[in-house]
C-alpha cells in the first residue's frame, strides 16, 4: 500500500474516532496540491471566461483568468509564482489560447450530450421543474 493511501485511510479512522487537535499535529506533513480549470460559458460561446486555479492544501496561491491574460498571485508565494510565468511570453500565449483548446472545443463536444439530447427520449420521459436536478 503506498504512502498516499496509508495517510488517507490514517485520516479517515482519525477523523471517524473524533480524534484529539493533538493527532491534527501528527498529520501536519501531509499536503495536498491541486489545479482546477474552469470554463464559465455565457450565452452559448458568445462569452468564455478561462480560469485556471492553483491549490496548496486549501488555500489558493495563484489563478490565470483569461479575462485579465495573466497570472495572478493570491498570496505572497503566488505572487512570485505568477511574475515567473508571466515573464514566459512564449508559455503566456499558449496559456491565452487556452480559451479557444480547451473550453470551446470541449463545449463543441458536450454540446449533443448536454443540449441536444434532452428531448430524445420523449416529453413524458423528461422531467421538468425541481425533479430535474434528483432525477438526471
Amino acid at each position: 500500500m503506498g504512502r498516499l493511501a496509508v495517510a488517507g485511510a490514517l485520516l479517515v479512522a482519525l477523523v471517524a474516532l473524533g480524534a484529539s487537535s493533538t493527532a491534527d499535529a501528527e498529520l501536519s506533513g501531509v499536503f495536498q496540491e491541486m489545479v482546477k480549470s474552469e470554463c464559465h460559458f455565457i450565452n452559448g460561446t458568445g462569452r468564455v471566461k478561462f480560469v485556471k486555479r492553483f491549490i496548496y492544501n486549501r488555500e489558493q496561491y495563484v489563478h490565470f483568468d483569461s479575462d485579465v491574460g495573466l497570472y495572478v498571485g493570491d498570496t505572497p508565494y503566488g505572487e512570485k509564482v505568477a511574475r515567473s510565468w508571466n515573464s514566459d511570453p512564449e508559455w503566456m500565449e499558449y496559456r491565452r489560447d487556452a480559451v479557444d483548446r480547451h473550453c470551446r472545443h470541449n463545449y463543441k463536444l458536450s454540446t449533443p450530450f448536454l443540449v441536444e439530447r434532452r428531448g430524445e427520449r420523449g416529453a413524458e420521459r423528461v422531467p421538468s421543474g425541481p425533479a430535474l436536478e434528483m432525477t438526471l
